[in-house]
């Protein structure tokens, strides 16, 4: 993930009121929403679910009204009884995760949701990833047992940390906690401009890229070698979304954590080609990359060296380090080992 003002940055820099931003890896959606917040169009694709969901909430926000009347009309139709009865037979974890009565809840919004097709319920399901998961002190907007908000740890590890600290799932009221979510989130600006949110792998960006006009510039940050896996790190998200009970992996995509480096940059290779497809001339790409075993040298020159996939001419404009001050997960799995600095190119098609 990147911040806001990382990509407000090359936003203004690179480009003008009007022109298309593409991020092909969306993850939470923050280049697309910046871009829209800045006068500009979006495209955004990712093969994560969870991603797709997110950006989908952020670049087509339905109207407060129309969520809290939703809101409503779920809190209504919800009977306690079945879903209490379809919590006590949910796997160990989820019995250890989140209190009965929460659980009941969150069972029935998983299957209750139409977030693929509704505005209005992608909304409501990305309210509900926010909030699922994160700390359980007794003001907390997060609805499980003590978590990290980024990632999801592992049922067995989750259920034996809690036990040993003798730690029970705090009883929360999903559809309050919503309602107060949404109003937050609405005090915000709301996007304007055009998206375009693919739930697709990169790859096929060539397919779809009648549906904008050509990309002026490209603001992303690929996977990272040998870093993170979104299946597993975000399993419990998935499981909201429809997916299994327990995390998986290469079930999604066999490009979420690549171990070695040929491998990963034949995969950073497909994405020049297609980005060379869909940029606009003179386009701008700007990536941010990382890993925790390969020099940031190494990486600036393969990741250029990659760049004639595009078959187009491409030139290095700028690069920067940086280094990663803090990591969440610290606090709950002490000692581990992640990414520490990260590359920051800016390249540039030359027609």
């Amino acid at each position: 993930m990147f911040p806001e003002t990382f990509a407000y940055k090359w936003i203004k820099k690179l480009t003008k009121p009007g022109d298309t931003i593409l991020d092909p890896f969306s993850g939470r959606g923050t280049t697309a929403l910046t871009a829209m917040l800045a006068g500009r169009n979006a495209v955004a694709c990712d093969v994560n679910e969870v991603a797709y969901c997110l950006t989908r909430a952020k670049t087509a926000p339905p109207l407060l009204s129309s969520l809290s009347r939703r809101l409503g009309a779920l809190r209504r139709d919800f009977h306690a009884e079945k879903w209490l009865h379809d919590a006590s037979d949910a796997p160990v974890f989820f019995n250890h995760a989140f209190s009965p009565v929460t659980l009941a809840q969150l069972l029935y919004l998983r299957d209750t949701l139409a977030w693929k097709t509704s505005n209005v319920d992608a909304m409501i399901a990305a309210l509900v990833l926010g909030s699922l998961h994160g700390e359980a002190n007794p003001n907390s907007p997060y609805f499980s047992n003590q978590m990290p908000r980024t990632i999801s740890t592992k049922p067995g590890y989750s259920v034996k940390f809690w036990l040993e600290r003798n730690l029970v799932a705090p009883e929360r009221d999903v559809f309050k906690i919503l309602a107060a979510r949404a109003v937050f989130r609405y005090e915000s600006e709301r996007p304007k401009g055009l998206a375009v949110v693919l739930n697709a792998d990169m790859r096929t960006l060539p397919l779809y890229k009648e549906k904008w006009s050509a990309a002026t510039c490209v603001i992303t940050s690929p996977p990272y070698l040998n870093v993170t896996s979104f299946e597993e790190d975000q399993w419990l998200r998935l499981w909201f979304l429809g997916g299994p009970t327990a995390p998986t992996k290469n079930r999604r995509s066999k490009d979420d954590r690549h171990l070695h480096p040929d491998d990963y940059w034949s995969f950073i290779g497909d994405m020049w080609r297609s980005l060379g497809a869909v940029v606009a001339e003179n386009g701008h790409i700007v990536i941010r990359i990382g890993s925790r075993s390969m020099a940031t040298e190494v990486m600036k020159k393969t990741l250029t060296a990659c760049a004639q996939m595009s078959s187009r001419k491409v030139r290095l404009a700028s690069s920067r380090v940086t280094t990663i001050q803090r990591r969440q997960t610290d606090a709950f799995r002490p000692g581990t080992t992640g990414c520490k600095v990260e590359l920051d190119c800016h390249f540039q098609f030359a027609e």
